[in-house]
């Protein structure tokens, strides 16, 4: 039965590296264990109240349990095909008794010395395919480190240029522009830059899933916060004079429509209209709806 717990590791190796290219490079709904991870870690900080979600925590946890998940995983299913070999097919450093260095906790020993690339070589393969095996492992490594660093530098800029698109949302409220300023070249030109901007983050939302769960802290760098009010900005805009504000209004709703479908289809599910959408994601993260529209 040797086969047995090699072939559970080695699906088990696979189901990782399945999760990796899931979450990183090819982001879709199908990256299984990272998306339970930061969906259970954000629904669990709802649980704890106003107080835990603030903090941000579920984002950052969440990713790091995520890591830690990937790392050990790998390192189990490894372990499970050193196993079943041991101690025959290694060998051991002087002053080790290869009969008392064949349990599985010396197996997952192995795999982490590997997995780190370490290289201590106190226990090594002797037998062929596992002499191969054995540098695999350490390249498997050297790619899921460098898969959770490439993770980290791509999600925390998703992050960034959300915040500071409810920011400058913020900063175009405040103002208080007028209806005579916003039915301009000027106006068409802002309409224009918000909608290029949303498109962005409609695009992070798809390629970085993982930002979803990561609190946006006040309400000035806050997304969930800011949407309702630039819905509001395109309705309003949609009855100027000027030809050019209509047409960046229709782009912006268009923007809007783009990234409310995605809102719903990867988060939130709730199958109704754009403007409940922003809500949902609104209350998601802690925020209460706007209400003050496009004024």
């Amino acid at each position: 039965m040797t086969w047995l717990p090699t072939l559970v590791g080695a699906v088990l190796v696979l189901f990782i590296l399945r999760d990796v290219f899931h979450t990183l490079w090819h982001p879709t709904r199908h990256g299984g264990l990272s998306r339970l991870v930061m969906m259970s870690m954000w629904r669990l900080s709802a649980r704890f109240g106003a107080r835990w979600r603030p903090a941000g925590l579920a984002g950052p946890l969440g990713m790091v349990i995520v890591f830690a998940a990937w790392a050990l995983t790998v390192a189990l299913g490894w372990a499970l095909i050193y196993w079943p070999h041991m101690p025959e097919s290694f060998s051991y450093a002087t002053g080790l008794v290869p009969s008392e260095h064949a349990g599985p906790v010396d197996a997952l020993y192995i795999s982490l010395v590997t997995l780190a690339t370490l290289g201590l070589g106190d226990i090594a393969p002797t037998s062929g395919w596992l002499r191969v095996l054995a540098p695999m492992e350490a390249l498997a490594g050297f790619v899921l480190l460098s898969a959770i660093v490439a993770w980290i530098l791509g999600v925390y800029p998703a992050l960034a240029r959300r915040r500071a698109l409810a920011l400058r949302l913020s900063h175009v409220r405040r103002s208080r522009a007028t209806s005579q300023a916003l039915d301009s070249g000027g106006g068409a030109a802002l309409l224009d830059s918000l909608a290029s901007a949303l498109s962005i983050i409609t695009v992070d939302f798809m390629q970085y899933a993982e930002s979803y769960y990561f609190y946006d802290g006040d309400e000035h760098t806050s997304l969930s916060e800011q949407l309702g009010y630039v819905a509001g900005l395109a309705e309003h805009a949609a009855d100027a004079n000027h030809p050019d504000v209509r047409f960046s209004a229709s782009v912006l709703r268009t923007a809007l429509d783009d990234l409310s479908a995605v809102l719903d289809d990867r988060f939130l599910r709730t199958g109704a209209a754009p403007g409940d959408i922003f809500a949902a994601y609104a209350a998601d993260h802690g925020r209460p709806p706007d209400s003050e529209g496009g004024r």
